[in-house]
Order: structure tokens, then C-alpha cells, then sequence
């Protein structure tokens, strides 16, 4: 479904300041916030004599014995296995992986080395890799860049759109034909779209007054020749329009709009309050010379290496619109890799939180966050296991499935009955996957670091994003359940770029 854009794009544990919080995930796309304890291991899955037992970390709540599943070994375990996968990807930089990936920031992404971690182990060069909540296209992007076929469904058009401009990219030629035509034709409109942005001429679609107040007059006048000018159909525009995207606010001078940071878009009424409050005046910033330093910093590592795909749609319904999709353009069918992060019942508004974007882009802030799902404990639950019973025909008889989970202290934006965290991974097992034969690998436990956490830039507020992140991860077969044990140990290269 969010990562290496200077500032803060990599962050993926984040809590919203009282000022900011507004709530509700989405059906296509990730969202992690909360806090709770990590998991708790006993006996391996499948080790019948109890060899290589795992300690049991200390706060961790009692589980109830669970039935059997035809198929798997009874767990009567006071929590989930854990699954010995070292999470090696916290020490990686920041800006590891490919160069595309800090294309445009986005709330909540999970790193592009934790995708790698599951890649590099449980795929081959030319496998189906499917993530059904892709947000801004981490995991099938790194996909395509390591030779296998990423495939991204997100019910957000702007999180397809940020897919779409990464795994169908353009070719460079493309790219700086649509990029030159653009410059001379500014060199002959600019003074009509400088009237436009002064308020000094009519006709087209007003600007909102919230949107000038972010930006220069002269760089609102290339920001809506641009925005009047890209046709997002077409790979190349839609590459820029991505690029423009990721450029257009933050706090450092290769931004278009110094107001607001460039993980996400402060409300309108705080951007009001904080420009009357310090007598904020936009500095002139000049679009054409920023967005060729972004493209220059895009093509570091050329085009991905493999093909991919970028659907647009509900999760529950990916599986069956995937497969056509791959048949139809004479790929493997089978995914041998689900990698997902899914939404953590309602945590943030997606369009509101990117309403500056959505606006460029030529999307309603407030149709993104009415199309997708505000969940509370009992809905998700339900929401999950139709998601994962959509998948089933698509997966291979030895697929993986890893679902990136955080506990969270919060059941559809409201504080819990006993004020305890609920842990995501425990749900999800029990009520959406085991009731639909998935088997149960274990769990990799995920701690995030508050120094990599978007909270710093809130003060006090700091650290009540979710501290730890649990990978439940799971198979349809014995031979996928133990092909994912055997994989948590196979070492990985962390190079990048790979060696040929």
C-alpha cells in the first residue's frame, strides 16, 4: 500500500495533534497509530517437541486456547507464535531502496527495506507480488525493481495515481518531450495564468482562498497552468503530476509552498491561523527549475527493472481484478507474495489530510474520505475476512501472505471500553483469517523508533503513535506455512542497488 523524500517521508507511525486529528481509514489504503505491547512466542508452529521454544516478552496479555484448524497444529498459546525474522530493515538509511519511492510523501508508509525483507525471502525474479492497500505503491514498486511484477490496488485516486506513476512510468525520452512542451508553452500563457493567480482575471474554476494563501502569486500562476495542463491518463503527465505532487509544500526551499510540512496537509483553518499568527508571506519559488531537480532525483536508478501493474478498486475484490489484469497482459496469474499494510480501524482521513494534493490533482478531499471506510473493532474484523477470502483463488498453493498490523488503543477513533490496546494481529487471526483456512506462521515483531516517527514535529505529542508493529503472516498450505518459517531465516542482501 509509505518514504525517502528529504524531511520526514519516511515515517510510518504517526499521531495527529489535536489541532490536525480528524479520523477515518480507508478501505485501499494503511494506516498504523496506537500503542500496545509486542507479541508473546512459545512453541514453532509444526515443532512438535518443543526444540528452539522462543522467550515470552514480559506485559503480554493472556490469549484464550484456540481451537483447530483442520490442517494446522492447535495452538493453545497465550499469544501468537512469534516467527524468527529478524526485522533488519530498521538499520537501513532512510533513503534506501529505489529512487522512486520518495516521489510524493505520504501518511503512515511502511519502509521500502521492510519490503525488501519480504521480497528478497519469498519471491524469485518474475513472481507475482500483489499488495491490495498499496497507498503510494511501496511494495509493488520495490517488486518491480528487484525483477518481479508488483501489483498495487488502492481505492484512493490519489494513492493509485502515486502507484500508477511508479510501476507504469513513463520512458525518459517521454518524460523530457512532455516536460519541454510544457515550458514553452508557459512562455507564452504566463502572463494570462499570473493575471489568473492575481485575482486580476475571470473565467475557468476559481481558486480557493485557502490555495493562495500557500503559495507566491507568480508560483500559483505555474501551479494552476500546470495543474490546467496535465492530462493524468497519459504515463508521462501523470509521472509530473506525481513529481509536482511530492513538491508541493514543505518546509525547505524545494518546495513550491513553505506553509505546511510535506508529509501532510495541515487544515485549512490552522494554515489560516498560523499565517495571521506569524504574518506568513509565501516566498516565490519557481515550479519549472524545482521539478527538473526532482526528476533529476527520480532517475538515479532509471525505470524499474520488471513491469508492474496499479489497479484502482476495493481491497476485498483485488484478488479476481488482479489475475485479470496479469491475464490480459499475458503474466503469471498467481501471486506468491501478499505484502499489505491494512487499515487500523479509523486513524486518519486521507483526503482531508491531503486536501492541498487532492486539490492539484483534481480530486474532492471530501469524496476520498466519503468512499472509504470508517471502521470500528467488529466491521474490521468482517472487512478483513473478506479481503483475505477475495485473495484466496488468486494465491499460489505456496503463497505468503505478511499484513504489516500495530496495536492500537483506539476502536473507530474512540478511546477503548477498558482502556487497554487491541491488538490487531490477534483479531485478524481469529476472526478474519482462521475462520477462512489461512494457516498461521507466526508473527514478526516490528518495534518502531521514535527518532523515525512523524510525532517529533508535534512536541508533547511525541511518541503516541504505535510503538510496535506486529507482521502476522500466514499461508494456504502446509507447504507455504513452512516455506514461510523456512524463509525467516534465509539471509538477505541489503546492498543497494543490488550487484548485477
Amino acid at each position: 500500500m509509505g518514504d525517502r523524500a528529504p524531511v520526514l517521508d519516511e515515517e510510518r507511525s504517526v499521531a495527529i495533534p489535536a489541532a490536525a486529528r480528524s479520523g477515518a481509514p480507508r478501505s485501499g489504503a494503511g494506516v498504523r497509530a496506537g500503542r500496545g505491547a509486542g507479541p508473546a512466542s512459545a512453541r514453532p508452529p509444526g515443532d512438535r517437541a518443543g526444540r528452539g521454544a522462543l522467550p515470552v516478552p514480559r506485559g503480554v496479555p493472556p490469549r484464550r486456547a484456540t481451537r483447530p484448524v483442520p490442517g494446522q497444529l492447535p495452538l493453545p498459546l497465550e499469544a501468537l507464535p512469534v516467527l524468527p525474522l529478524e526485522p533488519e530493515w530498521q538499520g537501513r538509511p532512510r533513503l534506501w531502496g529505489h529512487a522512486y519511492h520518495p516521489m510524493c510523501s505520504y501518511l503512515a508508509s511502511f519502509p521500502a527495506a521492510l519490503a525488501h525483507g519480504f521480497v528478497a525471502r519469498y519471491t524469485r525474479p518474475g513472481d507475482v507480488v500483489l499488495d491490495p492497500f498499496s497507498g503510494r505503491g511501496t511494495t509493488p514498486l520495490q517488486a518491480c525493481a528487484e525483477g518481479r511484477i508488483g501489483v498495487g490496488n488502492d481505492l484512493s485516486p490519489l494513492a493509485h495515481l502515486l502507484t500508477a506513476a511508479k510501476v507504469e512510468p513513463p520512458t525518459a525520452r517521454a518524460l523530457e518531450a512532455r516536460l519541454a512542451a510544457l515550458r514553452i508553452a508557459w512562455s507564452r500563457e504566463a502572463p494570462a495564468w499570473d493575471d489568473r493567480a492575481a485575482g486580476l482575471a475571470g473565467g475557468g474554476e476559481p481558486v480557493p482562498p485557502d490555495v493562495a494563501l500557500a503559495f507566491h502569486p507568480r508560483t500559483l500562476g505555474q501551479v494552476l497552468f500546470v495543474r490546467s495542463s496535465l492530462r493524468l491518463a497519459d504515463p508521462a503527465d501523470r509521472f509530473l503530476a506525481a513529481a509536482v505532487a511530492g513538491i508541493l509544500h514543505g518546509r525547505r526551499p524545494g518546495y513550491l509552498s513553505g506553509v505546511m510540512p510535506n508529509v501532510f496537509s495541515m487544515p485549512p483553518r490552522y494554515v489560516r491561523a498560523y499565517a495571521a499568527r506569524t504574518g506568513f508571506r509565501p516566498p516565490e519559488r519557481e515550479l519549472f527549475a524545482l521539478l527538473a531537480a526532482k526528476l533529476h532525483r527520480l532517475a538515479r536508478d532509471g525505470r524499474p527493472s520488471a513491469p508492474g501493474i496499479a489497479l484502482f478498486g476495493d481491497a476485498r475484490d483485488a484478488g479476481a481484478r488482479a489475475r485479470a489484469a496479469l491475464r490480459g497482459r499475458a503474466l503469471p496469474d498467481r501471486v506468491r507474495l501478499v505484502l499489505a499494510s491494512p487499515p487500523y480501524l479509523r486513524v486518519v482521513r486521507y483526503g482531508s489530510a491531503n486536501w492541498l494534493r487532492a486539490w492539484f490533482l483534481g480530486f474532492s478531499a471530501a469524496a476520498i474520505d466519503a468512499s472509504l471506510d470508517a471502521h470500528r473493532r467488529g466491521p474490521y474484523a468482517a472487512f478483513l475476512r473478506e479481503v483475505l477470502a477475495g485473495l484466496r483463488p488468486v494465491l499460489a498453493d505456496d503463497a505468503v501472505v505478511a499484513l504489516v498490523l500495530g496495536d492500537v488503543d483506539a476502536d473507530g477513533g474512540r478511546p477503548t471500553a477498558d482502556g487497554l490496546p487491541i491488538g490487531l494481529a490477534d483479531e485478524v487471526w481469529e476472526s478474519a483469517a482462521r475462520p477462512e483456512g489461512y494457516l498461521l506462521a507466526g508473527v514478526v515483531r516490528d518495534e518502531v523508533a521514535a527518532a523515525r516517527k512523524v510525532t517529533k514535529l508535534w512536541g508533547a505529542e511525541a511518541g503516541r503513535a504505535t510503538q510496535v508493529e506486529r507482521i502476522l503472516v500466514l499461508a494456504v498450505s502446509e507447504v507455504g506455512r513452512r516455506r514461510a518459517i523456512a524463509g525467516a531465516a534465509v539471509p538477505v542482501d541489503w546492498r543497494w542497488p543490488p550487484r548485477r
